[in-house]
């Protein structure tokens, strides 16, 4: 199966409260690498910065397991990422002045993935797990790897005003945060 693409019966991750303690907390300073080859501090940014979190995207000609696709909320990376790739746009229109994918896969890794995807924005790694960690975003266990668990959070000034959790289905991410900042408007 594609990596744009995912089953229709994949299990649906349930809100288990391990984002609840997010909104109205200061984002810490952490320097990530990016994409772009530089050292972003999220935390540095005025305004409204997006980010969304995601385990891990699929590199090509990987061969996506049954034990990925039966973790909840573990596939639909890339679908994810073209969510906000299509949606940029309005996201801009609607005053998302940055969007950022994260996860903790190694800059290489992303950079491949956002020029095969032609992704507009960065993807910041936090292979370290130093930004999930001081966050205390949740995260699971796969193949020896610890991976963020699929999230997205709007931050104003450095403080998380919205949090979505669990994000399912994964290529509505965009469209769920579009139509928050329409309603904000």
């Amino acid at each position: 199966m594609a990596h744009t693409s995912f089953p229709s019966d994949l299990p649906v991750p349930q809100d288990d409260g391990a984002c609840s303690h997010l909104s109205g907390t200061q984002i810490p300073s952490v320097s990530l690498s990016a994409t772009s080859g530089d050292w972003l501090d999220v935390s540095i940014y005025p305004g409204l910065t997006i980010v969304f979190c995601y385990p891990r995207t699929g590199a090509p000609g990987e061969t996506i397991t049954e034990d990925w696709n039966s973790i909840p909320g573990a596939r639909g990376c890339t679908p994810q990422a073209c969510s906000f790739r299509d949606e940029m746009v309005k996201l801009r229109d609607l005053g998302a002045q940055r969007v950022f994918g994260l996860s903790t896969q190694d800059t290489a890794y992303q950079k491949e993935a956002k020029d095969r995807l032609h992704l507009p924005y960065e993807l910041l790694s936090d292979e370290n797990l130093h930004f999930a960690n001081a966050l205390r975003l949740p995260t699971f266990g796969w193949q020896d790897k610890t991976l963020i668990k699929r999230c997205a959070l709007a931050i104003e000034d450095a403080v998380i005003v919205k949090v979505w959790y669990p994000v399912f289905p994964p290529d509505s991410s965009a469209k769920d945060v579009v139509g928050w900042l329409a309603g904000r408007k």
